[in-house]
């Protein structure tokens, strides 16, 4: 490919082109769990906006468990310091899956104050999440202040994978390995769960009947599902991917707790959901594309490329390359909008008949 760098003007495309490349294999391992919270957090709205219910406090709920499965996690670290590790599971602690647990039943609790709000208060959705989203952050933002001046112990995190060599070395196809295997157990979930909800969604029951709520709720009532039973449930249940999502912030991939952590990616997954047409497989694959921009941004101001285009690119002000992975999302999903069909009755408080 080399001699088409020497063509002008088109010369730097083709380079820019080798570089991304170049980037997106060997960085797959980084763009995979940079991806990973912003599918876990698609998930949860693919429960929420599949059965009715808009969901834009999905951030709140990421940062709100974040901070909880920190916090309990570091807390049964205090009380008992020597954890034993489970070496043939991510180097597990008592300390790491208990704030798992944590990270997942506060997501769970902020998911039923949303339910609660959204369906029986029947208040406006967007209003609801705005709401838990403020409050998130403020709360966590607040009581990390107050804990940091007793500089608590870190429970640590869990230990990433490493694949064989004989699989990672194997030609054009080891980077791939690479990609998937190298991670905790969190990251390496997201492309399992994406599958399972895939098959679930159009192969059972379950799914027949949330997107039959989604759809129409008043035909679905008509022939004996529970519309209200059904929204509580599966919004519930999506706060156990927000929960994951926080989780993976500071017990996956990192070990600490810091104000505002999820960086908007709450909303990158709302994006990420549109794009994916509201299935959990086109999720998955939009967020790794809003993680790649994410890797290229970091690669492009660490590593530039030399040559014409890297003095190029590095004329560019850092601020656009720190910026670059909020406007892929901005000019995708403006591409996006009229194409993906939401499903019809989201956002649509529901209100059973009288029986008379």
């Amino acid at each position: 490919m080399e001699p088409l760098f020497d063509i002008p003007i088109a010369g730097i495309l083709f380079q820019l082109i080798d570089y991304m490349i170049r980037v997106l294999t060997l960085n797959g391992a980084v763009i995979l769990a940079l991806a990973a919270p912003i599918a876990l957090g698609s998930y949860c709205g693919f429960m929420n906006e599949r059965s009715g219910i808009v969901n834009i406090g999905i951030e709140g709920m990421m940062i709100s468990s974040a901070f909880a499965g920190w916090f309990v996690a570091s807390l049964v670290v205090q009380a008992f310091p020597d954890q034993p590790k489970a070496d043939f599971f991510f180097g597990a602690s008592p300390a790491l899956l208990i704030g798992v647990l944590a990270a997942i039943i506060t997501g769970m609790l902020v998911s039923t104050v949303h339910a609660w709000l959204s369906i029986t208060v029947r208040a406006d959705q967007i209003i609801s999440g705005v709401v838990i989203n403020i409050v998130a952050l403020g709360i966590t933002g607040y009581l990390i202040i107050i804990i940091s001046r007793t500089a608590p112990i870190s429970a640590g995190k869990f230990v990433p994978y490493t694949p064989p060599e004989f699989l990672t070395d194997l030609p054009f196809v080891g980077w791939i390995f690479n990609m998937f295997l190298n991670h905790g157990p969190i990251t390496m979930g997201v492309i399992i769960i994406a599958i399972v909800l895939q098959i679930l969604l159009f192969r059972s029951r379950w799914g027949l009947r949330t997107r039959s709520v989604g759809e129409h709720p008043k035909a679905a009532e008509t022939v004996g599902i529970d519309v209200i039973r059904l929204r509580y449930r599966n919004v519930i249940l999506g706060g156990i991917f927000a929960g994951l999502a926080g989780a993976w912030f500071t017990l996956d991939f990192g070990n600490s707790f810091q104000a505002n952590m999820t960086a908007g990616r709450g909303f990158i997954a709302l994006a990420a959901l549109i794009f994916g047409r509201w299935m959990p497989l086109g999720a998955f694959g939009a967020a790794l594309l809003f993680a790649s921009a994410s890797s290229l941004s970091i690669a492009i101001r660490t590593i530039p490329p030399t040559g014409e285009l890297g003095d190029l690119l590095t004329a560019i002000p850092g601020q656009f390359w720190q910026a670059l992975p909020y406007l892929v999302t901005i000019i995708v999903l403006a591409g996006a909008v009229g194409r993906s069909v939401a499903p019809a009755a989201v956002g649509k408080p529901y209100e059973r008949e009288s029986a008379s």
